[in-house]
């Protein structure tokens, strides 16, 4: 039985990823694989290359040939010539990072919340229209008289005396009769 050491295609149409298997030579290019010994990823940058040298010198031993891609890939990894990305940060150092540059400091807040309260919000709503109403009103001395188009003495009698009409006169009918 020929063995080889070649590439197993996996992932989605345009982003290809590839596992380094030991399949026999007549099998399908992403068929049933011996055994799964790296994996490889082109799209990333830089490439990832996965691959387990004590596996792969064990079936290089036994007489799986390498195909030229995977025997490409094996050489980067005998010299060391892998270039490697760097590591990513904590996702919880990211976060103490951004609470800093905020500059909140770590025991400020001590519900652990990151967003104000609602009813912190409503009581200084509260607050606000009690403040309104404590500023002082100018007393009737104070206010200037609204501008009248009758005279003072016409706009006297008329406050004094009802208005006359109809309704005016039958009651005065009613209560004389």
């Amino acid at each position: 039985m020929a063995v080889k050491i070649r590439l197993k295609r996996m992932g989605k149409i345009r982003t290809a990823i590839y596992r380094v298997v030991v399949m026999d030579s007549r099998t399908k290019r992403d068929g049933r694989a011996i055994e799964e010994i790296g994996k490889y990823d082109p799209n990333q940058e830089p490439s990832l290359i996965e691959i387990d040298m004590d596996r792969a010198n064990y079936w290089r031993g036994q007489g799986a040939q390498p195909t030229e891609a995977v025997a490409a890939l094996l050489k980067i990894m005998d010299e060391g010539t892998l270039k490697v990305a760097e590591p990513k940060a904590n996702k919880k150092d990211l976060y103490e990072a951004a609470l800093a540059a905020a500059g909140k400091g770590e025991g400020s807040d001590t519900s652990g919340a990151t967003t104000a309260r609602k009813k912190a919000a409503k009581k200084a709503d509260a607050e606000a229209p009690a403040a309104e109403e404590k500023v002082e009103e100018p007393t009737a001395d104070e206010v200037a008289p609204a501008a009248d188009t009758d005279s003072g003495a016409a706009a006297a009698e008329s406050a004094e005396e009802p208005a006359e009409g109809p309704d005016t006169e039958a009651t005065e009918d009613k209560a004389g009769a």
